[in-house]
């Protein structure tokens, strides 16, 4: 099985950017992981981060056809880019909203996710961890065990 992990504006300061909130472990901290965990759960791994809307949504595309999942941390793009919950729609592959933080009790405007509108769950506040727990149901989809 082949997931796309995929990471949106500012993901690649994790660790320089408000550690209160995030952390210090950092980007390729997190890319290492990721690594790590797919191939624990016998999962094919790429890992993309874009800081532009428009080279995630293209991501997103040239996934169709050839990805069976997308694990997605849009970041800021979560509250505000229709485009990327339209290529999620449109691609039709399923996929799994990450967040490092819980949106749920941050600001009002974080409350919202258009991408939750086309993942088929959402984990937020656990951070990195959030991103094996979403590698876990893909690999239980896997085999069978919605």
């Amino acid at each position: 099985m082949k997931i796309l992990v995929i990471n949106g504006p500012n993901l690649n300061f994790v660790g320089i950017r408000e550690p209160e909130l995030y952390g210090h472990q950092t980007y390729a901290d997190l890319v290492e992981s990721i690594h790590g965990w797919a191939a624990e759960l016998g999962l094919e791994v790429e890992v993309y981060q874009s800081n532009h809307e428009g080279d995630l949504v293209t991501r997103i595309q040239e996934a169709y056809g050839n990805t069976d999942g997308i694990v997605i941390n849009a970041a800021a793009y979560t509250h505000t880019s229709v485009a990327i919950l339209d290529a999620l729609k449109a691609v039709a592959i399923p996929a799994v909203e990450v967040h490092l933080t819980d949106i749920r009790t941050r600001e009002s405007f974080r409350q919202h996710s258009y991408v939750s509108m086309a993942a088929e769950k959402m984990i937020c506040g656990k951070g990195f961890d959030g991103y094996r727990e979403a590698l876990e149901y893909f690999a239980q989809k896997q085999h069978g065990n919605d």
